[in-house]
């Protein structure tokens, strides 16, 4: 039998959902299983510490659950769908974010060219709080080149341009504003981010079948290089 639920439910993702515990606290439980909150919990308290912004943690020594600070605001998505934030500043704020989170050294790893990688950037995973943007979900948080934490983020966004739907148009102008700085995005990185995506089990078939077009679309942003290390 799974856990008994803390309380309500206020929202699901593709692999978690998140209950209200009180005013100040939400839990985030991993289904099936899956996750390593005690982990993803150790790198958040890793970035937080280093002025990044992220939720707070408390530590509950469970693999699938996670338990955070309660956040308020919407999601950058819900945001520009609703015309409260433009989409040119949304897909800055994403590079700023990137930016800022790649000035963060290294949990585990003393390699000075590796950082704390998120893995997952995306506006769905940014809420507008009061205080500002707040980055959740770190469950792919790896340490690597930053490189592929530009390349994930870009096919995500590339993937939802090309689909076709009400959001097409939306992401491919935070796409363009995402790529129109300097970023250490490469070719290598990019095809590393392609493969993850189509070896994602949360995702359908016909998700998976957008990644040559994402590719296309990045592509022809012209901000890639085909530096190998």
């Amino acid at each position: 039998m799974p856990p008994t639920p803390p309380g309500r439910l206020l929202g699901s993702g593709r692999r978690a959902d998140v209950y209200e515990i009180d005013e100040a606290w939400v839990l985030r439980r991993e289904r099936q299983g899956g996750g390593d909150a005690a982990g993803e919990g150790a790198v958040m308290e890793h970035v937080h510490a280093h002025g990044y912004p992220v939720p707070r943690v408390r530590p509950t020594g469970s693999r699938t659950d996670l338990v955070m600070e309660r956040l308020s605001g919407p999601t950058m998505l819900q945001a520009c769908l609703a015309d409260t934030l433009d989409l040119t500043e949304a897909g800055s704020i994403l590079a700023r974010l990137l930016r800022h989170l790649h000035t963060v050294p290294a949990l585990r790893s003393t390699d000075p060219a590796v950082r704390v990688l998120h893995l997952d950037l995306h506006p769905e995973n940014v809420i507008l709080t009061p205080e500002g943007p707040r980055v959740i979900d770190w469950s792919n948080t790896e340490e690597g080149d930053p490189a592929l934490d530009w390349a994930v983020s870009a096919v995500i966004l590339a993937q939802a341009a090309v689909a076709g739907d009400h959001l097409s148009g939306p992401a491919r102008t935070m796409l363009t504003a995402l790529l129109a700085g300097p970023s250490p995005l490469t070719r290598p990185a990019l095809t590393e981010a392609l493969r993850r995506r189509s070896a994602d089990p949360t995702l359908s078939r016909a998700e998976v079948e957008l990644l040559g077009m994402a590719e296309e679309l990045i592509l022809s942003q012209g901000r890639t290089s085909r530096r190998t290390s």
